[in-house]
């Protein structure tokens, strides 16, 4: 297959979006999405909010969809903003932790703007040395990497990890270095899925509800100092809407202790060198749960548009408070 330039289907890549978001003191919102109604949804927040967008997809989801309807996908994304009225979309295509340089290279060579390199579960001179691998063959192609340091908990897609292991600030400096990465993902406490923490890290409300503990901003703060304005990224950041955990309860489905990263850490990390702030579990919540509803509350209702509609609405609505309320990128887009 001949080799497709992410430019050739409008997109851009991450470099003066986070040099932007650090100035402004926001970051920019990563959505994973699996299928259509995700991306639609994704793309109509970021026009109505004014906001840059970073559509993310894991190896496990491109796989879902098929490369080649996913690089289509995203050059129709950027034909959609602008049908929406957005003059000048600011879409990026991210692929997020890409396990080999062969998969990353792979979506460099099929339209990816931004590639991330999870070399994490590496020891540390093999991670820099294959983060460097992707980074000068990404940088060939004026495509941007991020690296990850420390590791996340939890589950996503086909990234797991039993326990978090938090970034040492003292080695971000070689790290970033060495392996010239565009920007850095690292672990203060964030994990994947829809249980951020085990009920024994939680307290428990009386309703309950899980109340999480605090990340530890005085991680990010050192790794900030010693990095100065480099762009660094926070996987793992959704905030598990208790009203969804409910919905989807309520009609049939079964999630107990799930718990997410609170919202006003996440705006206080946004403040600070925080430039990308992941987000997946949320909206798979979302729809899971608009869906449930709408197939109890209309039992004889088949066709798949009956239910993806509302399912669609309530991810709009959600992208873009997360966009004007959580992340601040909302009112960006031409800065």
């Amino acid at each position: 297959m001949a080799n497709v330039s992410y430019k050739e289907l409008g997109l851009v890549n991450t470099k003066q979006m986070f040099a932007k978001a650090f100035k402004g003191g926001y970051a920019i919102p990563a959505y994973n999405f699996n299928n259509m109604e995700q991306m639609q949804a994704i793309v109509q927040a970021a026009v109505e909010t004014k906001s840059p967008v970073i559509l993310q997809v894991s190896n496990g989801a491109r796989n879902y969809a098929n490369a080649t309807l996913l690089r289509y996908m995203a050059q129709g994304a950027v034909e959609y903003a602008k049908e929406l009225g957005c003059k000048n979309p600011q879409i990026v295509l991210h692929l997020d932790h890409g396990a080999s340089f062969e998969l990353c290279k792979d979506c460099i060579d099929n339209g990816f703007s931004s590639v991330m390199f999870d070399g994490s579960s590496l020891p540390y001179e093999e991670n820099i040395k294959v983060t460097k691998q992707v980074v000068e063959y990404a940088h060939a192609h004026d495509v941007t990497v991020e690296a990850e340091l420390g590791v996340l908990g939890g589950v996503e897609d086909e990234v797991a990890a039993e326990e978090s292991k938090y970034t040492k600030p003292e080695e971000v400096v070689d790290f970033v270095t060495r392996t010239g990465c565009d920007s850095l993902a690292i672990s203060i406490g964030t994990s994947h899925g829809r249980c951020k923490f085990t009920p024994e890290q939680c307290t428990r409300g009386a309703d309950g509800v899980l109340n999480p503990p605090p990340l530890a901003f005085n991680i990010l703060e050192a790794i900030s100092e010693k990095l100065g304005d480099f762009p660094i990224v926070l996987h793992g950041s959704s905030s598990v809407p208790q009203e969804y955990v409910k919905q989807i309860e309520q009609f049939g489905g079964s999630i107990p202790d799930s718990v997410g990263i609170p919202e006003e850490q996440l705006r206080k990390a946004a403040k600070l060198a925080v430039c990308k702030i992941n987000i997946d579990s949320d909206g798979r919540l979302a729809m899971t749960a608009a869906v449930r509803k709408h197939l109890v509350e209309n039992p004889g209702d088949f066709d798949p548009r009956q239910y993806l509609k509302p399912a669609r609405d309530e991810l709009i609505k959600m992208y873009s408070r997360k966009n004007i309320e959580v992340l601040g990128s909302a009112g960006h887009l031409d800065d």
